[in-house]
C-alpha cells in the first residue's frame, strides 16, 4: 500500500456566530489543504506504477475545492447572521459559498474529504487542513 500527497493554498474569510472568541468577528485565513490518497500501485496503463497522478489530484481539488471557495466568504446556511452577510456580499457582486454547517476547520476538512470523495475516483484517504501554519484539523474515514 503506498500513500501520496499533494498540497494546496487557498484564502477564505467566515466567522462563528456564537463563538466565545476573536473568532465571532468576520476574519480569514490562508488555508493550507493536504489531500492524501492511499491505494495499491495502478498496474496497467498510462498510469502505470502510480496511486494516482498528481496533475488529476490538483484538477479535482481545483474544480471541487478551489474554483468555489477560494476568496469566498463562506456560511454557516443555519445561521441567519451568517445568511445576511452572504446576502449583502452576493448583491455587492462578492463572491460566497454556502456552507452545510458551522464553518470550524473540523467541519471544513470532513466536507472536503467527502466532496472529494462523492465527486471524484481518487482513493482520497485523508484531508489535512491547516487553519494557520501552526494548528490544522485531520479527517479520514
Amino acid at each position: 500500500m503506498f500513500k501520496i500527497s499533494k498540497e494546496f493554498h487557498f484564502d477564505m474569510a467566515h466567522l462563528l456566530n456564537g463563538h466565545d472568541g476573536k473568532c465571532q468577528n468576520l476574519h480569514g485565513h490562508t488555508y493550507k489543504l493536504q489531500v492524501e490518497l492511499c491505494s495499491d500501485l495502478i498496474p496497467s496503463g498510462a498510469k502505470k506504477g502510480m496511486v494516482a497522478d498528481f496533475s488529476d489530484v490538483k484538477s479535482a481539488v481545483k474544480k471541487w475545492i478551489l474554483e468555489p471557495m477560494d476568496h469566498a466568504f463562506m456560511f454557516d446556511q443555519s445561521s441567519e447572521k451568517e445568511c445576511q452577510i452572504a446576502e449583502l456580499l452576493t448583491t455587492l457582486e462578492s463572491k460566497t459559498f454556502a456552507f452545510p454547517t458551522r464553518t470550524t476547520a473540523e467541519n471544513i476538512a470532513q466536507f472536503i474529504f467527502q466532496r472529494l470523495r462523492a465527486n471524484t475516483r481518487l482513493p482520497i484517504s485523508c484531508v489535512r487542513l491547516w487553519e494557520t501554519p501552526t494548528a490544522f484539523c485531520e479527517y479520514s474515514e
